[in-house]
């Protein structure tokens, strides 16, 4: 399936681009996201009168990003308290939704998904390195302190 990406979609191209994409993919997740549109003669030309639009949009949103990302780097380590054995074990896990409510808790906005865990939920008490993906171009880490309640 043949599509013109509205805005820049990481390993798969920028604003602008015509993309070869898996039809599930296209069908399921780009076209009704508002993140690509079908590469037709008439969605082609109806891009290239909008592309200064989406543009500025992809720009704004940049800009609102890296806001973001200055605020939360501001907060310093978030701590997160979670039940532990006295070997510093957790009893369950911390993942991305503790987190999010953590960094919400302190004052700014996070979702879930923007939360990035490569190794997994975390298991020990201790401090971690944990990056948060807030755009495609903006990945802002912070000092994460789990500790027992």
């Amino acid at each position: 399936m043949q599509v013109i990406l509205l805005e820049k979609i990481g390993r798969l191209g920028t604003i602008g681009d015509q993309v070869q994409v898996r039809a599930g993919y296209g069908r399921n997740y780009l076209l009704p996201q508002g993140k690509a549109v079908a590469a037709t003669a008439v969605n082609i030309a109806k891009f290239e009168q909008q592309r200064a639009e989406l543009e500025a949009a992809a720009a704004d949103k940049l800009t609102a990003a890296q806001g973001r990302a200055k605020l939360i780097d501001a907060l310093g380590p978030i701590q997160v308290h979670a039940n532990a054995s006295d070997e510093g074990r957790l009893f369950g896990s911390v993942g991305t939704r503790e987190i999010a409510a953590a960094l919400t808790a302190a004052g700014q906005e996070v979702h879930k998904a923007e939360v990035l865990l490569p190794d997994g939920v975390i298991r020990q008490t201790g401090e971690y390195k944990v990056d948060l993906q807030l755009h495609s171009d903006v990945v802002q880490p912070i000092t994460l302190l789990v500790e027992s309640e």
